[in-house]
């Protein structure tokens, strides 16, 4: 059964991906949604930001092999630098993490809208495997995971962007 989003608290809606170092998925899923949203028409209905639970990254750009992946895929990775998450993140209306680790690890720091990511993934709910220590094909691999989920999270937030109006 895929997830639902959360109705809006607000204009815009607030949507947070987060990962481990902010460089390898949660950025993948931040680029990936915001060009699936503005594909949609709905670029200025939705903010879109990433962070990682880790802070050693923080102001670095994507890792090369993710910004490879998706620039060959189309997309552009050229403006994001890693932030840190931190309390003030539960301002967003929806937070996707990419693990149970960054789940437990968001959890501890309060209360919000915090789910897995791919609990949204018609394919089925599961993590986001972290392609950091592997080859090429671990970010091909998670970005089709992104793609798909990211399709299901845009056409819920047209429903339920359509309905608070």
């Amino acid at each position: 059964m895929i997830g639902h989003v959360p109705a809006p608290s607000g204009s815009p809606y607030r949507v947070a991906m987060v990962c481990l170092g902010n460089i390898c998925r949660s950025p993948m899923a931040h680029v990936v949604l915001e060009r699936q949203l503005a594909d949609a028409g709905l670029a200025e209905q939705v903010e879109v930001t990433s962070s990682g639970t880790g802070s050693w990254h923080l102001g670095d750009p994507m890792d090369q092999r993710a910004a490879a992946t998706l620039r060959d895929a189309g997309y552009d990775p050229n403006k994001h630098r890693a932030a840190h998450f931190d309390r003030t993140w539960f301002d967003r209306d929806l937070i996707l993490v990419m693990d149970n680790a960054n789940l437990r690890d968001v959890r501890a720091q309060g209360e919000g809208q915090v789910r897995l990511f791919r609990d949204f993934d018609p394919a089925g709910p599961g993590e986001v495997p972290d392609p950091y220590y592997g080859g090429a094909e671990g970010f091909h691999d998670v970005l089709a995971m992104v793609e798909r989920t990211c399709a299901e999270l845009v056409s819920q937030l047209e429903s339920v962007l359509l309905h608070a109006r």
